[in-house]
This record gives C-alpha cells, structure tokens and sequence, in this order.
C-alpha cells in the first residue's frame, strides 16, 4: 500500500496491500545476491524514490525497519539476499486544515501520544467535502504547540480511524517516533481492539468468528462489500462473542483481528444480521419482530433514540513506543446507546 505510484519503484520492490489504512505505507525489499554492503538508509533511499533519507532514519529509529525479521538501525548494513521490510507514516499533504476550537474527550495524554473517546457525528480526519469540524481540526487547535501539528500534514498522528458515526477509543501520535512505532503495530496487527454493537436477528451460536474479503461494492463505490473470491478484495477476519440477547436483536462483542473499511458493518451484513439502524447495510428498517403498530412505534423510538449505527469502540490496546508497557483504554458506552440497550431490556422484560 502506497501513495507512490509502482513507476517511482525500482526492481525488487514490493508494494505490499495487507492492511485497510491508506495511513500509513509498506515496502518489502528482496536484496540481490550480487549487492555490495551499503547503509541501510542509504540503500532505502536509492531503491524508494520518493522517500527522503529522514524518514528512513525515522522509521528505524522507531524500529519499523525489519531485516529478515528482526529490525535494525540506519547504520545497519545491507547484504545479499536480505529481506527488508519497512513501515512509514505517510508525508504532509499539500493542503490546508485550520484548526478548530472544538471540544474532544482525552481519556489519556503524554508526551508520545493521547487517547481519545470519539464522539459520534464527528469524521476523523479531512476529505473531500469534511474539511472542517473533523478530530483532525481539532487537535491541529489542542495540540498547535506539537511540532508534528504544525508540519501541514493533513492526518497528523493518525494510524487508524473509526467511521464518522461510530464512536469509540482512538489514539493519536504526538512525535514522528511514535506515528512510526503505532503504524508498524497497526500493520503488523498486534494492537488489541474490542467492539461493541448491537445487531439485528438472535444470533445462533453465543461466539464465532465471520471471514471474508472486503472491497469497495461493484455497485455502489460508496459502499464495502465481502467477496468470496479470494482474488478480490483484502483478507478480513472478526470474531464475536454474544453479550446479551434481545430476542429480535442481539448484543454482541466484536474482536476484530483485521482493520478493513467498515469490517463489522460489512461482515454482519454479510451473515444477514446488519447492525441495528446501518442505513448504509440495511439495519435502518425493521428486519425482525412482528408487523403491529405497537412494534412499528417501539422500533422508531428506538432508531430516535439512537439515529446512528449502534456501534462502539469500546477498548484500545498497545504498546506504548517509548516505555514498551502494553496499555488498554476503554472508553464506556455512550449516552445513546445505554438508552437503546435499556429500551430492548424493557421490551423483553415486559413483554
């Protein structure tokens, strides 16, 4: 996965597509069996043409340069047959954010990071018709005194996101070492994340897992779907244990083992049960119960109660890139969707 177009790389030079962010970008490296020792840095720098010989250096000091498996230093020199892997966060982009002084959650904050619980209704970062009101205006306005929040970048800090109404844990780089050392967890994913939603249909079984390649939809570009063709799409996994049954919905928990655009939504989709008012996968109709006015009318009150997908990102777990201690947030369920679960408790206790 990357920005640089597979003309700006020379031979034996791999673009690789494993990961569902466009935040970051990798490079696998098969060294000929004829190469001369040479610096690590500078013999990225020659076969990468777009990257600069800094942001070599940056992503090996935060370890997301790996040598036949193990990472090394920008002094480390390259021999024959080496197999190099190396993950960077992506360069400023030439356009202009401004920040924003707008309100956001911090659950957690130090020198190398801060960890904050989305709120709903908010988009992440700038893009085509948001470039305003996003999380990335806002931190450009809590963090303007952050070298890295000033550098013109738009999605400064940033390794992965959550959909505009989704809610949940997200963390944010504050240094360049620390943007590197996130992105190469993400990618390799050794980060911990934990879901919650609530979906429609009483599932079968209380835990599974869901496996399925996800791609942008064939008929609606705005849309993911799960290709059965292995060839199509990227490899995604979910697995999810039952937390509470509803009868007509289902309270589950969501650990997701890959990060694809829209995963759970596209994935219980996919298994025909959507999310609980996904206008986008159909949960936003009702798909299960009876045809009395009286359900009619709980139903509505329940999608006023929660006008959005009720889903969550409820826990965040990774090592943090300067102590190694391994770290997990959580951040509770938000207001609407306690509600939401609170009415299906009642439904099913009165009726």
């Amino acid at each position: 996965m990357s920005a640089i177009d597979s003309d700006d790389l020379t031979d034996n030079v791999e673009e690789t597509s494993e990961e569902q962010s466009d935040l970051y970008e990798h490079f696998k490296i098969e060294v000929d069996k004829g190469q001369a020792l040479t610096r690590i840095d500078k013999f990225l720098t020659e076969k990468i043409k777009s990257v600069s010989r800094n942001r070599i250096q940056l992503a090996a000091d935060a370890n997301s340069i790996l040598v036949n498996g193990k990472s090394v230093k920008s002094s480390y020199k390259v021999k024959p047959l080496d197999s190099i892997s190396i993950v960077m966060a992506y360069p400023p982009k030439d356009v202009e954010i401004l920040p924003e002084n707008i309100p956001i959650e911090i659950i957690y904050e130090d020198d190398d990071l801060l960890v904050v619980n989305k709120q709903a209704g908010m988009v992440v970062h700038p893009a085509h018709g948001n470039f305003t009101g996003t999380l990335i205006n806002a931190l450009l306005y809590h963090l303007r005194d952050i070298p890295l929040f000033s550098s013109g970048s738009v999605r400064p800090g940033l390794v992965h996101r959550i959909d505009k109404n989704t809610s949940g844990v997200l963390v944010v780089a504050k240094t360049d070492k620390a943007l590197n050392h996130l992105a190469r967890q993400f990618f390799e994913k050794t980060t911990t994340r934990m879901y919650t939603a609530l979906v429609w249909g009483n599932m079968e079984e209380d835990s599974g897992t869901i496996t399925g390649n996800i791609g942008r939809s064939i008929r609606d570009r705005k849309k993911m779907q799960v290709f059965p063709n292995a060839d199509q799409g990227k490899h995604a996994v979910t697995h999810w244990k039952v937390k509470e049954r509803f009868g007509h919905v289902t309270l589950v928990e969501c650990q997701l083992e890959t990060g694809r655009t829209h995963q759970i939504r596209v994935h219980f989709e996919f298994i025909q049960h959507p999310l609980f008012n996904d206008e986008v996968y159909g949960g936003n109709k009702i798909l299960r119960g009876n045809t009395s006015s009286k359900y009619k009318q709980f139903i509505e009150n329940c999608f006023s109660i929660c006008p959005r997908h009720a889903l969550h990102a409820q826990t965040l777990g990774f090592i943090h890139p300067t102590t190694g201690e391994r770290l997990f947030f959580e951040a509770p369920l938000p207001n609407d969707m306690s509600l939401l679960i609170e009415k299906w408790q009642n439904y099913v206790k009165y009726t």
